[in-house]
């Protein structure tokens, strides 16, 4: 008679055959059938082939391994693969477990330079204690999503590095990278659930609130943010920072050289009167403006005074909006490299692309944030973020005689310096025919780590790169293909199809 039973953890038990008959019964049950008699019957014959091999004291596995011939044995080899399937579903758990406290033990007790699982992402300080806590999440969740979330078969390729499922720790709870529509957020403001942000009204707000925008969409999602035409969003920016010095100017030069008493409140509200006219000052000049504000202007100062306190006020506001200008890039950078995301643990991945707005106020923008990154941080580093690409199109920047040849130029001058920015062609094949001439939102952009989307099987019209972005990705071991293939170049191809199917398959499953 068997009376204990030794457990895995060396443990000796009391033996009790209706555990054996439930394990049975609940095999049974998942393929339809429902007889508990019947799974006591054959669990009394477990016992007689255990005491056949003399096993006064068997071990678990010998008695799940009794189980299993028995049902096979009795012909119910449909009852047997299930209890086989829960008995393999219940080692993995268990092998699970001790991995993931092995992998607990290490990530608190060994500093980065000795764990590979502490700096496998470059962006995180995993010596922090907020580093540490995220990587328990991360590795916790990736033991849970291969365990009980993946189709077995997904779960095997991965495992055994026939494919790489990229942010599995994030499976299941959000899409990865995305292109961010500055203009579109800034347009009404927006908000980041802890208040609502107006719409910016000068350069240095339009740049904070950029990173804000970045940061707050990294803490909501996995992955990193791209600004794929930073030049033309911060190019309202700048104009609203040239009306605003300039009308101050007006105001300081009716002061100065007319010596108006209340210049300011009468240079604001000549502003006001121009406005509802549909007038407003702009950098290059050419839309009456200046004209019309002349006519306002006499009533109060003679009029080659007037000549001279507009020159004063453009030349000066020009200067003033140029300097504004590099101190919100230079914020900017500084900001991206230094403002935590992610419970504190890391600076936001962050991608910024431009080079081809040729409006005055885009080229400054172009012009300072390339001489901003050219200058690097407070000791001269480079800067790790954002990541800058330069986007370049024949017509545009590509050619001496091209509007923005000249910001081109300074981009390879920087480059060449600080290893950013990097260069898109718009003009490639894969990328022109997507292009719209005088439509931003066509200009293919990229993110530093991989994400190029535009194309758009679901709406054809709307093949656009903002607001668009990935679900993640998934990795297929090329080098690993051929060396299997032994140089049989079919076999090779025979196998990229099966794990090109069995991708397709588990990105479908990830975003369902």
């Amino acid at each position: 008679m068997i009376i204990k039973i030794k457990k895995r953890d060396g443990r000796t038990v009391t033996f009790n055959i209706e555990k054996i008959a439930g394990a049975i019964y609940k095999a049974a049950q998942s393929v339809g059938k429902d007889n508990y008699e019947q799974a006591l019957e054959l669990s009394g014959k477990v016992v007689d082939k255990l005491m056949e091999k003399h096993l006064d004291m068997p071990t678990v596995e010998e008695i799940q391994d009794c189980v299993e011939r028995v049902l096979i044995e009795e012909g119910m080899a449909d009852t047997a693969k299930s209890y086989i399937l829960y008995r393999s579903n219940r080692t993995r758990a268990r092998e699970m477990n001790t991995r993931l406290m092995k992998v607990y033990e290490d990530l608190t007790f060994q500093s980065a330079k000795d764990n590979d699982l502490k700096r496998e992402n470059a962006n995180i300080d995993g010596d922090t204690a907020m580093g540490t806590m995220l990587k328990y999440g991360s590795v916790g969740a990736k033991e849970f999503n291969e365990m009980y979330v993946l189709a077995p078969e997904h779960s095997k390729a991965h495992q055994e590095g026939d494919i790489h499922i990229h942010d599995l720790d994030f499976y299941t709870l959000t899409t990865t990278c995305t292109q961010i529509d500055l203009t579109k957020l800034f347009d009404k403001g927006f908000s980041t659930g802890h208040g609502f942000l107006r719409t910016p009204n000068d350069i240095q707000s339009y740049a904070a609130l950029a990173c804000i925008a970045i940061q707050s969409n990294q803490n909501d999602q996995h992955g990193g943010q791209s600004l794929p035409k930073f030049d033309y969003d911060m190019a309202e920016g700048v104009r609203k920072t040239f009306r605003h010095r300039y009308r101050d100017n007006i105001g300081r030069g009716l002061a100065l050289l007319g010596e108006v008493s209340d210049a300011q409140s009468i240079a604001k509200k000549i502003t006001e009167m121009l406005d509802e006219q549909g007038l407003k000052i702009t950098l290059a000049n050419d839309n009456g403006y200046q004209e019309a504000e002349a006519q306002f202007l006499v009533n109060f100062v003679d009029a080659p005074i007037v000549k001279k306190i507009q020159s004063f006020a453009y030349k000066n506001s020009l200067k003033e909006t140029d300097r504004a200008t590099y101190q919100a890039m230079e914020a900017l950078i500084h900001n991206l490299n230094t403002m935590n995301s992610r419970a504190g643990a890391q600076t936001p991945f962050s991608s910024i692309n431009y080079g081809t707005d040729t409006s005055i106020e885009g080229r400054l923008v172009i012009k300072n944030i390339l001489l901003a990154e050219e200058a690097g941080l407070g000791n001269g580093e480079t800067p790790i973020f954002p990541i800058h690409i330069f986007k370049i199109k024949e017509g545009v920047n590509f050619d001496p005689d091209d509007p923005n040849y000249d910001l081109f130029k300074l981009a390879c001058r920087v480059s060449a310096k600080r290893l950013f920015p990097n260069f898109s062609f718009i003009d490639a094949p894969f990328n022109l025919q997507y292009y719209k001439e005088g439509n931003p939102d066509t200009e293919i952009a990229y993110m530093g780590c991989r994400t190029r989307v535009i194309g758009n099987a679901y709406d054809p019209t709307r093949e656009i790169v903002t607001g668009r972005g990935n679900l993640s990705f998934t990795t297929i071991n090329l080098p690993r293909l051929g060396i299997k293939a032994q140089r049989n170049i079919g076999a090779f191809f025979d196998s990229l199809d099966e794990l090109m199917d069995l991708c397709i398959d588990q990105l479908m499953h990830r975003f369902k």
